[in-house]
């Protein structure tokens, strides 16, 4: 019963309909002359400078060009950070303001990852309650997502095409990261069984820019960031946005160097016709981290700083990616939209990681299983270290043409959407096995598991090509959707889309030697919206989604003659723009299961009788109490059981879904240059793997900042983990279940200086 004790008070929460208009909103009457005291600082500024801000909601007013306003010196920044947006792009493939989408999404702004030094792209997913983070595992590199329990992998998005690439993505590009909770098919396609994460990049604009940030920091941390914009005519504009860093970490070894560029031109900008080039180019040579070994039902008790690996292990990535886009307005009413996008994604890795934990050190030696419960002393334990050598190359192109139209039948008003998605892709994978002489296949060293050395692989060792996997994929996907307006206080939001994915995969020496499958779905999304009032919103849902057995372009053998699993969602929440518009705060109850989830029988055969549901509660929070003091966070808890499986996981929780993560970071201007912030992210204990034999403790981390503002530059400090706490991040589940330790307490200090 008190499991469900936070469900019942949510409920409560989301159902009470508050009876009085917000606060400020009493306080401050629409005919003033003056920005209110609690308008956001965007609103503020505008009027100082002659120009007309856009407005927190449809409904807020923005004060005239004339207005007086009290002596206040705000100007010393050039662009006023915000921490609230009001439209997003991920809930409906177009801009759409948040109140108006029937699930829960966050907007993770520039204005948050600039307060809190963010470079990584899971650092800024730090920010967003309900995502864990997964490591290196099997054939996947790079960026590896659980949203709210389910993997969303294959779940990353780019300007609204799938970035499934398997690289480590960076922020120097991003305007913002858009999350949408729930199965969202209709829009995307396969996958997006927790959700999708959308990375929105910069666009050119009409105002010049020429930004330089230089950053170091502890443990050898240095970076650079450039972002120029230039007007080239009076409608068209250039944009290139580039970095470069190396990064050391308080991990032994760990060190990584990357670079990146990312040009874009804009023509047509203000005219009924737009096109948009832009490109993504990426390289990344890092050090791979596999992270600690489980001991007793928990990470190994050693030193967090711990590297089981080799000195001469690196991941090298290569990223590409090429998008163009042409939207035509042809009135107020339609407008029709094309979008191309072609990428290519190379890997290159010599890995390493820690495999099983042997009781001597010996090939021979037995090893430890089940959670690796044992009695004897760590000085007796050794690792035995596993080669996890492989070259991998992704294509990908995909085409959305999409048309929109606004239009009232009758006393009904909507606003449709219908299109195509094309696709095609490919994948090939080349793994590669280790053995250095007189030790078992596939291991190149038994190390102690206490103060492991630190050298180069073995001049002996020989590599040798295993399974060479090449697969591809075509997705024929059709969609339509229309949120209908009826009155002024009610939305219907409807929509269907069909799919037809095929796939095929040849493996070289694993089984399946070769397999094709063609799926057909179709995906239905429906919810209603009420809006007594402009600064609230209520919303009930229900969304489905589908997983193919060849979603990420790999197959185990047994599973190729499976139907696509099927997800549902069902939610209720609200949405308030507080304080006169300048906080907005989310709530909502879900629930979303997996009813025919693939699960591994005794024989070894595989079926769709499987039941995964997590159920939970979500809270978020973005935006000014006063002009001087905004927030930004959220709070998740999620209840995720295992219904139905026929492996021995009945019952337990999925893998890295903790009950209870928190965020919350914020800002406050206590004098007109100077700016402190902070906050903490919690995150409970959670398992490594479905068979709920590795428990990872759960932890509290805390950030600091302190900013220096001007109107040329601005001078930052940040003091990431301020306590040092030892906590493990990124969990994987192979191998018992490693885990890999958090970054210990890091200073930075950060210089933005604006040439223009």
């Amino acid at each position: 019963m008190l499991r469900k004790k936070p469900l019942a008070a949510a409920l409560m929460t989301i159902a009470a309909v508050p009876v009085a208009t917000p606060l400020y909103a009493q306080t401050a009457p629409q005919s003033t002359q003056t920005a209110p005291q609690n308008s956001p600082p965007a609103l503020q500024v505008a009027q100082q400078t002659g120009q007309q801000a856009a407005p927190a909601d449809a409904a807020s007013s923005t004060a005239p060009e004339t207005a007086a306003l009290p002596a206040v010196n705000v100007t010393s920044q050039a662009d006023a950070p915000d921490f609230q947006a009001d439209v997003s792009s991920v809930g409906a493939k177009v801009p759409t303001a948040l109140r108006d989408i029937p699930q829960a999404v966050v907007v993770v702004p520039k204005a948050v990852l600039q307060s809190q030094a963010v470079s990584s792209f899971s650092d800024a997913l730090r920010n967003v309650p309900g995502v864990t983070l997964g490591a290196a595992e099997g054939g996947q590199i790079g960026n590896n997502i659980n949203l709210r329990g389910f993997s969303a992998r294959t779940d990353i998005y780019l300007d609204g095409f799938r970035d499934r690439g398997q690289y480590y993505r960076d922020t120097f590009n991003l305007e913002s990261i858009d999350v949408l909770y729930g199965p969202s098919s209709l829009y995307f396609g396969r996958g997006s069984t927790g959700g999708v994460i959308n990375q929105v990049s910069k666009q050119p604009n009409m105002k010049p820019r020429a930004d330089v940030s230089l950053q170091a920091g502890t443990h050898d941390r240095y970076r650079t960031t450039v972002d120029i914009n230039q007007p080239m005519t009076d409608t068209s504009a250039f944009r290139i946005n580039a970095f470069g860093q190396s990064l050391g970490s308080t991990r032994d070894e760990m060190h990584n160097k990357d670079y990146g560029v990312a040009p874009e031109v804009k023509f047509g900008i203000g005219t009924p016709t737009q096109v948009t080039l832009s490109a993504l180019i990426q390289h990344n040579r890092d050090q791979p981290d596999y992270g600690i070994p489980p001991l007793n039902g928990h990470p190994a008790p050693v030193d967090p700083k711990t590297f089981y690996g080799f000195t001469d292990d690196r991941t090298i990535q290569d990223v590409q990616t090429v998008n163009a886009r042409i939207e035509h307005r042809f009135n107020d009413m339609f407008t029709l939209r094309n979008q191309t996008q072609f990428s290519h994604y190379s890997t290159e890795a010599r890995a390493t990681n820690a495999a099983a934990v042997l009781t001597g050190p010996l090939g021979t030696s037995p090893a430890l299983s089940n959670g690796n419960y044992t009695t004897l002393p760590l000085s007796s334990l050794f690792v035995r270290l596993q080669g996890k050598d492989r070259n991998i190359n992704d294509h990908s192109v995909y085409n959305t043409t999409d048309f929109q139209g606004k239009f009232a039948t009758g006393f009904l008003k909507h606003d449709t959407l219908v299109g195509v998605d094309l696709s095609h892709e490919t994948y090939s994978n080349q793994s590669f096995t280790a053995t250095t002489p007189g030790l078992p296949s596939n291991t190149l060293a038994i190390v102690p598991l206490v103060n492991p050395p630190y050298v180069p692989r073995p001049a002996n060792y020989r590599e040798v090509a295993t399974n060479l996997a090449e697969s591809s994929a075509n997705d024929v996907g059709l969609y339509l959707n229309d949120t209908i307006s009826i009155g002024e206080h009610w939305k219907w939001i409807g929509g269907v889309r069909w799919d037809r994915y095929e796939a095929s995969i040849h493996n070289s020496i694993n089984q399946p030697g070769y397999a094709t499958q063609t799926n057909y779905f179709t995906s239905v999304r429906t919810g209603v919206v009420w809006q007594p009032q402009e600064w609230q919103s209520y919303y009930v849902s229900y969304g489905t989604s589908f997983n193919p057995s060849l979603e990420a372009l790999t197959l185990t053998s047994g599973q190729q003659n499976l139907p696509p699993e099927h997800n549902k969602s069902y939610e209720i929440g609200s949405k308030w723009d507080l304080l006169n518009g300048g906080l907005s705060v989310t709530q909502s109850l879900f629930s979303i299961e997996k009813t025919n989830a693939r699960t591994l029988a005794s024989d070894g055969t595989y079926s769709l009788d499987g039941d995964i549901r997590v159920r939970g509660y979500q809270l978020g929070v973005a935006g000014h109490i006063t002009p001087k003091w905004q927030m930004f966070g959220g709070y998740t808890y999620m209840d995720g059981t295992i219904l139905k499986s026929f492996d021995g996981t009945q019952g337990n929780v999925p893998a890295n879904t903790p009950k209870h993560m928190l965020t919350f970071w914020t800002t406050y201007d206590f004098t007109p240059v100077w700016q402190v912030g902070g906050g903490p992210s919690y995150v409970s204990s959670r398992y490594a793997a479905n068979n709920n034999l590795v428990e990872v403790g759960g932890y509290v981390r805390w950030d600091v900042m302190a900013a220096y503002h001007q109107k040329r530059y601005d001078i930052q400090f940040n003091v990431l983990n301020l306590t040092d706490k030892k906590y493990y991040d990124a969990l994987i589940p192979s191998d018992g279940g490693r885990a890999v330790p958090g970054l210990g307490r890091t200073f930075l200090a950060t210089l933005n200086y604006r040439f223009r």
